[in-house]
């Protein structure tokens, strides 16, 4: 099968998937207790049957199952995700405020992981057995093990409470949404948030760094006794062009499959992180929405987060191919 045919079918297959998980994301949290009426009918709050009534109808409850369904559908194809019902603001608006903030914790935190994992297990994998190898497969265990609130608890208490180097929460000094506070220079602007940035990133990155060490250790170790790879050494290539340039691309498959699940889930943000740090982005909002049982809100944000993790596989998928040669499309 050629690559045209391989992209076509893996299209196919993407797009049944996803109607999969549009089907499976509606059945489970019509299937789900509670929802806004649960919060409002209350004495403190709504007391009359007909305005009970009037709030189901405005949410579209009082429908027929199947109506809600191809709503839901069409809805989810078009990005139209709705009010949210903790806010009553559009969805859309909501994941479009906290998107950049996001991706800025998670990307920086992920890119950094992994070029840090990579080099460090690359590294690991050629001083098997010695005194680098053993320390940093130790430290990575640990790290990984480690829970994540734990480590940004850690992280605040020393360098946000004692010392006083990071702001201990949020992503730029609050006193900024006062009139006439916010920096009209950039480079100040970014100082700020590059301080309220650090902690948070930190914690990721001490979290996921020793995963992508491993890793790229157990993987390296699988193609350093290959015959090629003492070929190359006798032919005289310095060690660097034979770990990073032969033996850790014919290495590098497993790695492309973590490193795309990951960017996969990076709309999920941070959620214990951000929810430690009060950082203000998807993260955060998916632990309010789950709180507030707010089903619109947790429906499109799973919902693209599942769009994303299958556009990061099919993108995988590709990429194996032009990484190793030997590798046929089926």
């Amino acid at each position: 099968m050629g690559l045209r045919a391989y992209i076509i079918k893996r299209t196919l297959y993407s797009i049944a998937l996803l109607f999969l998980v549009i089907t499976l994301n509606f059945a489970i949290f019509m299937l789900m207790p509670g929802g806004p009426i649960a919060r409002l009918a209350n004495p403190s709050r709504l007391r009359d049957p007909v305005a009970i009534e009037a709030q189901m109808r405005y949410f579209g409850l009082l429908d027929p199952p199947h109506v809600r369904y191809l709503r839901y559908v069409q809805n989810m194809l078009t990005f139209q995700f709705g009010y949210s019902f903790r806010s009553q603001a559009p969805i859309v608006e909501e994941i479009g405020s906290r998107l950049s903030t996001t991706f800025t914790l998670v990307i920086t935190a992920e890119v950094i992981a992994i070029v840090m994992g990579l080099v460090f297990g690359v590294i690991a994998s050629y001083k098997r057995g010695r005194f680098f190898d053993i320390f940093s497969s130790l430290v990575s265990l640990i790290t990984t093990s480690l829970p994540v609130f734990w480590v940004g608890m850690v992280l605040l208490l020393i360098f946000s409470y004692n010392l006083h180097w990071f702001p201990g929460a949020h992503s730029f000094p609050q006193d900024w949404i006062l009139p006439g506070r916010w920096p009209s220079n950039f480079l100040v602007e970014l100082a700020f948030r590059l301080r309220h940035l650090f902690l948070p990133a930190t914690t990721l990155v001490i979290i996921t760094a020793g995963f992508y060490l491993l890793l790229t250790r157990a993987s390296m170790m699988e193609v350093l006794a290959e015959d090629y790879l003492v070929t190359a050494k006798a032919k005289g290539l310095s060690t660097t062009k034979v770990l990073f340039k032969h033996a850790f691309k014919n290495a590098s498959l497993p790695l492309i499959t973590q490193i795309a699940i990951s960017f996969g889930f990076m709309l999920s943000g941070a959620t214990v992180t951000e929810t430690v740090f009060s950082y203000p982005g998807l993260g955060l909002w998916i632990w309010q929405s789950i709180e507030y049982n707010d089903y619109p809100a947790l429906q499109a944000i799973f919902f693209l987060i599942a769009i994303c993790v299958i556009i990061a596989n099919f993108i995988a998928d590709i990429t194996y191919g032009l990484v190793d040669p030997r590798i046929k499309y089926e």
